[in-house]
């Protein structure tokens, strides 16, 4: 009995969803008498877009017809159907003669589109709501699993509301050219800049869409360093930086920024014991930092889902994000099923980061560990291999950083035992050259600053 009432109401739903019966008359019949609609129509509107059964046949048909370049009208429509049998399951001819009486209007096929998309949308949303409902009854998914997946597929049909444009070679070139005529007139980089010269010089800055590896063994100064290059895109590009932190807690992180900013030391500022001096600068970072849109997270053992619902969130609200930080890779966790081989695992992580970047057009900088490997050899400079677990990282990411402390680099270079010159190795790059170059590091105040 129940089960015959949940089937009625499925029925009920799929009847009364909302659809447009003109409007796909019209569309179906601008196909048929306008060969300039074709392309923009096909490119824009999936076969669902159409309620109706017979519709979508008839699109379909249409769409094979464009892809195998036979003329489109209603002759040769009808012959496509009857050769392939699907005449009598549109309804018969009479079906198109009602078809081709429609007079549509040809300027508005751009609202007619706009129309059936909107209520393609809309039945989306409705079936996508009775999912979640349906799965939310089913106490062997984790609510978890059940979240991320509406939130996911959610977020796929917001994407749909954006039209999707493709480009030919001659816009390309001529946006190209503009770009080019900009950057000839303005000193201005192509990417986001990192606040340091050399590396900005190399780079061209950080590439949106691009996965950023940044290495080292333990305490060699990637957080410090992730820290000072979001605090420099915050303030010079005023652009929201995320930083998830699988290892310290949004408390130590602050602290971090707290001691960049004021230069008073972390074990200083942990013991409170400040003086006059130190309370005025405090108070006056503080007011400024507050106002920062740097978001912190430091849930542990995160998963891929986990970030991307997390920036999703973040970028509701926020229109462009200039930096993701994730310290560090060794941490995460794979979204799928769990595999034995930690490598594979990885490498699924590497992947997922990479798509991550795509997906939101925002350079992911993930700190990641050198192997132990580098510790036993004579030369200790590291290199592409000593990515531990690397597998896929050295291939996924489009640009890779390593920390490097050499021996005879470390020496007191300013007043005081507690500054360093450290090299970064730019060891892979995917569209630009590899280097290497010098950083200064004020290990108290855990600032990294330009060389010259």
């Amino acid at each position: 009995m129940q089960k015959s009432i949940k089937i009625h109401k499925l029925l009920l739903i799929e009847k009364y969803l909302p659809h447009n019966f003109l409007a796909e008359k019209m569309l179906l019949n601008c196909l048929l008498i306008n060969s300039e609609s074709v392309e923009m129509i096909i490119l824009t509107l999936p076969v669902e877009a159409f309620y109706f059964q017979n519709h979508q046949e008839i699109y379909k048909s249409i769409i094979i017809m464009y892809k195998k370049k036979l003329p489109i009208d209603i002759t040769t429509l009808v012959t496509f159907l009857q050769d392939n049998g699907l005449l009598k399951k549109i309804g018969g001819i009479n079906v198109l003669i009602e078809l081709i009486n429609q007079i549509p209007n040809i300027i508005y096929v751009e609202e007619y589109i706009a129309l059936l998309k909107d209520k393609f949308l809309r039945r989306s949303l409705i079936r996508l709501g009775y999912e979640l409902i349906n799965s939310s009854y089913m106490t062997n998914i984790s609510i978890e699993s059940v979240v991320n997946d509406f939130e996911t597929r959610l977020f796929n049909l917001t994407i749909d509301l954006k039209p999707k444009q493709l480009s030919n070679s001659t816009e390309l070139l001529n946006n190209i050219l503009l770009e080019l005529k900009e950057k000839s007139i303005r000193t201005i980089l192509p990417g986001i800049a990192s606040g340091f010269d050399d590396l900005d010089l190399i780079t061209q800055g950080f590439q949106r869409a691009d996965l950023i590896i940044l290495a080292g063994r333990p305490s060699t100064g990637k957080t410090a360093l992730s820290l000072n290059m979001g605090l420099n895109i915050i303030k010079s590009l005023k652009l929201p930086v995320i930083f998830f932190s699988l290892e310290m807690s949004k408390e130590q992180i602050m602290y971090r920024l707290l001691s960049i900013e004021t230069k008073i030391s972390q074990a200083k500022l942990r013991s409170g014991k400040l003086s006059e001096n130190d309370w005025t600068k405090l108070n006056k970072i503080l007011n400024i930092i507050s106002k920062l849109p740097i978001f912190i997270d430091d849930t542990p053992n995160l998963s891929i889902q986990d970030i991307r619902s997390k920036i999703r969130t973040i970028s509701f609200n926020e229109s462009k994000i200039g930096l993701i930080i994730i310290d560090y890779l060794q941490l995460m966790q794979s979204s799928m099923l769990k595999s034995e081989n930690r490598v594979q695992e990885l490498s699924q992580i590497t992947r997922a980061l990479k798509n991550i970047a795509r997906e939101f057009d925002v350079p992911v900088l993930t700190l990641s560990q050198l192997s132990r490997s580098v510790e036993n050899r004579m030369d200790k400079k590291p290199i592409l291999a000593d990515l531990r677990e690397s597998g896929s990282i050295e291939q996924d990411a489009d640009l890779v950083l390593m920390l490097y402390q050499k021996t005879n680099l470390n020496v007191q270079y300013l007043n005081g035992l507690d500054n360093f010159l450290i090299e970064l190795i730019i060891a892979k790059q995917r569209n630009g050259p590899i280097g290497n170059l010098t950083l200064k590091f004020n290990a108290k105040e855990i600032k990294f600053s330009n060389f010259n």
